[in-house]
C-alpha cells in the first residue's frame, strides 16, 4: 500500500472517528467543539498514547492497559494553552476522550475481516514510525 492510500484510509478513520465523538456528545456540547478542534484533539490523544508508554505498555491478564482518562484530559488541556489553541474546560473534553474510547471499543467489537486489522495495523504502525 502506498503512502498516499495510507494517509486516505488514515484521513477516512479520522473521519468516522469525529462523526462518533459528535454523536456521543451530550446535547449541550454537540456544538460546542469545531471539526478543527476534534482534530486537533485526536491528533494530541495520539501524541500522549505514543510519549506516555502506554503503547508499550503490558496488558493485563484480560488483555486490557489501563489509561488514565483524566491523564489524556490534562495533557490536552495543557497542549491547547500551551499551542495557544485556546481554554478548554477539562470536564468537557472528557466527553470528547471517552467518545475517542468508546469509538475505537466499538471497532474491536464488530468483527471484521483480517485484512483490514493487517491493513489497521500496518497503519498504526506507520503513524508511530514515521
Amino acid at each position: 500500500m502506498g503512502l498516499e492510500e495510507d494517509f486516505l484510509l488514515a484521513d477516512a478513520d479520522d473521519e468516522k472517528t469525529i462523526e462518533f465523538i459528535k454523536n456521543y456528545l451530550p446535547q449541550e456540547l454537540k456544538e460546542k467543539f469545531s471539526d478543527d478542534e476534534l482534530y486537533y484533539f485526536l491528533d494530541l490523544i495520539d501524541e500522549y498514547y505514543s510519549e506516555s508508554g502506554i503503547l508499550d505498555a503490558q496488558p493485563d491478564e484480560d488483555g486490557y492497559v489501563n489509561i488514565d482518562l483524566e491523564e489524556v484530559v490534562a495533557y490536552i488541556v495543557k497542549e491547547a494553552k500551551k499551542d495557544e489553541v485556546g481554554e478548554y474546560d477539562p470536564e468537557e473534553v472528557l466527553f470528547v476522550v471517552q467518545g475517542e474510547m468508546e469509538y475505537g471499543n466499538s471497532l474491536l467489537q464488530r468483527p471484521v475481516s483480517l485484512p483490514f486489522l493487517l491493513r489497521t495495523a500496518m497503519q498504526s504502525f506507520g503513524n508511530y514510525c514515521g
